[in-house]
């Protein structure tokens, strides 16, 4: 019989729930993290919440551990790559809070419309200054949404009955989507100039990291306030207090902050700001969903072999699991190709397989091909998630296979629909095992996709890749390989460029700059 251990204090359920499945559970919060060491060994999952410390050193002490659950989004409390090294699957629940984090966005939105904790105070104090407290309606206030997946979706939901305009910023939504949720879709600097209120739900990420900062609160309206219930780091702080000390920001109220426990912030004390202890997940009904998910999840792990909610591996079955990790390989990187070059208004991606590929099991490839396609912009998209938050956007996903018989014993191409017309890939596998890119929008490039590269549209002319590559000497920047394809003798032609090591913002803008070049941009893999 499989044993697991909860090691923080969960809701009663989870226990039923493993104990009905047949696994035996160990209900031990609160033990330091030297008894956890010595009793950790004897156990094949660990169900934790956020008091738990998953580090390196504690995973060398547990020999037969198989799964870590969290109950709830948040993993950064886990060391999910020394997880992975050891063959430890890590779980999240990431949608059993999303009730919960809206309403407390919106419980936010009223307190900092109203003045509610500064006058709660205040009449507590015995001052009675009922004309020192002026509010605002948010009734015909315009709502700044940057994010509007789940969480954004039903605070959008929230604000439209309280007969607020939303307007909405999120690459993923589609105008499709928009409609359906009745906000409208813009860009990020126009949020910033018309929006009465903003509030953040999108991860923390190299893309969103600072999304409001010192320059874009200086785009925001006079008075606008602000609410962040996402992840702290998505605003500068200290911009954030100076805007908030000048009176150009009216208010605002966090739950989360750069460094949490958030003991000594440099904001407490701020004039207009309201401040909660990261409660956004905070409710009776909040910890019983998370808490049934987590052993549901762990439990069909440990005895029937299921995958769900995944960070660090695919949905798959063991039987499938050998004949299509070279597919899904193939086809996230195929993704994120399509991802860091195709953009604007995307509304539909198609997954095409031909040859061996089409008499395959279509949903791993295709959730490979999403999540690769949307990691770009959240390094928290996984292969169990990333379906969900493509219908979640809007974005049309089309699954064919093509019975004919091609060039190649097997390929898999993905198509992107855009504001600009369809962007379409194509990639196969070498030996039955290397996967190998053969097309790229329309041109025949045959290339690895790996490491850090650099993608060129530039003129069919001579002397093109001397220059490229005497650009890159003099920047001290090694090419591992260069491939080559073309439409037509003289017309436009693409290159990939492998090199060793990170390309920079500064380089790039200077490979721009040489003669005959159109397009230049990095790429990761």
């Amino acid at each position: 019989m499989p044993r697991v251990l909860i090691s923080d204090k969960m809701d009663p359920n989870a226990a039923q729930i493993f104990r009905a499945s047949g696994v035996e559970v160990d209900e031990k919060p609160g033990l330091t993290k030297d008894e956890l060491k010595a009793i950790i060994g004897d156990y094949d999952g660990l169900a934790i919440r956020s008091a738990t410390k998953v580090t390196a050193d504690l995973l060398e002490a547990a020999p037969n551990l198989k799964v870590i659950g969290r109950a709830g989004i948040g993993v950064d409390n886990v060391d999910i790559p020394a997880a992975t090294a050891r063959g430890i699957v890590v779980m999240n629940t990431p949608f059993g809070n999303s009730i919960t984090t809206a309403e407390h966005a919106i419980a936010l939105m009223f307190a900092l419309a109203r003045e509610l904790p500064q006058a709660d105070a205040s009449t507590q104090a015995g001052k009675w200054e009922k004309n020192r407290f002026m509010g605002v309606e948010l009734t015909a206030k315009t709502l700044g949404l940057i994010g509007c997946g789940n969480i954004g979706s039903i605070v959008a939901d929230r604000a439209l009955g309280l007969r607020m305009r939303v307007i909405a910023f999120d690459p993923f939504l589609t105008p499709e989507r928009a409609l359906e949720l009745g906000v409208e879709k813009v860009e990020l600097d126009e949020l910033l100039r018309r929006a009465d209120f903003i509030t953040l739900h999108t991860p923390l990420t190299d893309q969103t990291r600072n999304i409001l900062s010192a320059a874009n609160l200086a785009k925001t309206k006079k008075g606008v306030r602000i609410i962040n219930c996402a992840r702290g780091g998505l605003i500068d702080e200290a911009a954030l207090k100076e805007g908030l000390e000048s009176g150009h920001i009216g208010g605002a109220a966090l739950d989360v902050f750069v460094e949490e426990p958030a003991q000594a912030n440099p904001l407490f004390g701020t004039p207009g700001l309201v401040a909660t202890p990261h409660l956004g997940a905070s409710t009776n009904e909040a910890q019983v969903n998370v808490a049934i998910q987590v052993a549901e999840q762990m439990s069909d792990f440990l005895v029937r072999g299921g995958v769900t909610n995944a960070l660090n591996m695919p949905s798959l079955s063991a039987e499938e699991a050998p004949r299509l990790r070279p597919y899904m390989a193939l086809a996230e990187r195929l993704g994120s190709l399509v991802g860091q070059l195709a953009h604007g208004g995307l509304s539909q991606i198609s997954i095409e397989t031909e040859g061996a590929a089409a008499e395959l099991n279509q949903k791993p490839i295709s959730s490979a091909v999403l999540a690769g396609f949307m990691r770009v912009h959240s390094d928290t998209v996984n292969m169990v998630n990333a379906p969900f938050l493509a219908k979640e956007r809007g974005i049309d996903v089309r699954e064919i296979r093509h019975d004919r018989e091609g060039d190649y014993h097997t390929l898999l191409r993905v198509s992107v629909m855009t504001q600009d017309g369809e962007k379409s890939v194509a990639g196969t596998l070498f030996g039955n095992s290397a996967p190998r890119l053969v097309d790229l929008f329309g041109v025949a490039v045959e290339a690895e996709l790996d490491g850090d590269m650099i993608y060129f549209v530039n003129e069919d002319k001579p002397g093109f890749i001397g220059r490229v590559g005497s650009a890159l000497g003099d920047a001290g920047v090694n090419i591992a390989t260069f491939h080559l394809g073309r439409r037509a003798a003289g017309g436009e032609a693409i290159a990939l460029i492998a090199v060793d090591g990170q390309v920079g913002g500064r380089l790039i803008a200077k490979l721009s700059e040489l003669p005959s070049v159109k397009t230049v941009m990095p790429l990761r893999f």
